[in-house]
């Protein structure tokens, strides 16, 4: 049995990581440091900006480190001057080193967006909508060298929703995994140690989305692509081609599931749910459009300054 605080290092980097942080504070666990990525050009402007994680931790006047390797000894010296019981890792961005992983005295966990093994990789949200899953979850789990690959200690199961976007999944995830993981240390703290050996015959990975992947292909059915639209929606975006121009989509839903004459890519028109769009089979809605360079805007908006009736899409 523990009683007071955790005395922890947290490591993390996009929004996702934020709910997790602000649990743990809020929890009144001991943050002695954050680790984030170094700053970087960020936004339409590409102004060098704060990661999300150091923004919060500068507001909470945390030390903040920001190595541009983790076998810098100065970053490695300054890690083991905090004398971590725990370390906690939420989309921090980097593969842990060896060296980095043996510092905690009791252990190092880290939240994953996915119901381990399933989805083991950096995209495990965009991956459950691309394939159509109708369930995902989070895993607390204990950090091994081999990315994803550490026991777990626990999970929690959440359905997706026909509304769901990457966004939208995203921000429940994190509130869940911030539950679980101020969940998890409590546990801890009473000597309840977890550890479930991940079954390796129900492995599958999420790897990194490429920008080939975004641009959606047409000749596929209809539920495949308000798939990958809504897997990438809102960030990294999915998107076409019209006469040649960057267009994003936003919002994609299925209209019809099979059978359609019109070649896939034909604009079909506008509906109340939004531009319609045929596909090899069937076809999707599209609530919001946004070319390079402009606004993102609700269909029927866009459609007044930019008719598509009947171009074909992707080329």
């Amino acid at each position: 049995m523990k009683t007071g605080p955790w005395r922890l290092i947290f490591m993390g980097t996009p929004a996702f990581a934020l709910s997790s942080l602000e649990a743990l504070l809020a929890a009144g666990e001991e943050v002695a440091a954050v680790v984030t990525q170094p700053d970087k050009p960020r936004g339409r402007g590409q102004k060098v900006s704060p990661s999300p994680v150091k923004e919060l931790a500068l507001s909470w006047h945390l030390p903040v480190l920001q190595p541009r390797s983790l076998k810098d000894p100065d970053f490695m010296a300054a890690l083991r001057a905090y004398e971590p019981e725990l370390m906690i890792v939420v989309a921090y961005g980097r593969i842990l080193t060896h060296e980095v992983l043996a510092l905690p005295k009791v252990g190092f966990l880290n939240v994953h967006a996915s119901l381990l093994p399933r989805y083991r990789g950096p995209a495990p949200i965009n991956w459950a909508l691309i394939r159509g899953d109708r369930e995902t979850g989070v895993t607390i789990q204990w950090v091994k060298y081999e990315v994803d690959t550490g026991e777990v200690f626990l999970q929690e199961r959440l359905p997706i929703l026909d509304e769901d976007n990457a966004g939208s999944l995203t921000a429940k995830l994190a509130d869940r995994g911030a539950v679980l993981l101020v969940q998890s240390l409590e546990m801890l703290r009473r000597g309840e140690a977890i550890r479930q050996v991940q079954d390796e015959s129900g492995v599958t990975f999420a790897p990194r989305l490429t920008p080939e992947m975004r641009r959606i292909n047409w000749e596929l059915p209809a539920n495949e692509t308000a798939n990958w639209i809504r897997g990438l929606d809102p960030r990294p975006g999915a998107y076409t081609l019209s006469q040649g121009q960057v267009l994003k989509l936003f919002g994609a839903r299925v209209k019809k599931p099979a059978g359609h004459p019109a070649a896939a890519g034909t604009v079909l028109g506008l509906t109340s749910q939004g531009l319609e769009i045929a596909c090899s089979a069937g076809s999707v809605t599209i609530a919001e459009l946004q070319l390079a360079g402009h606004k993102r805007l609700a269909a029927a908006e866009f459609l007044r300054g930019r008719p598509l009736s009947k171009q074909v899409l992707g080329r």
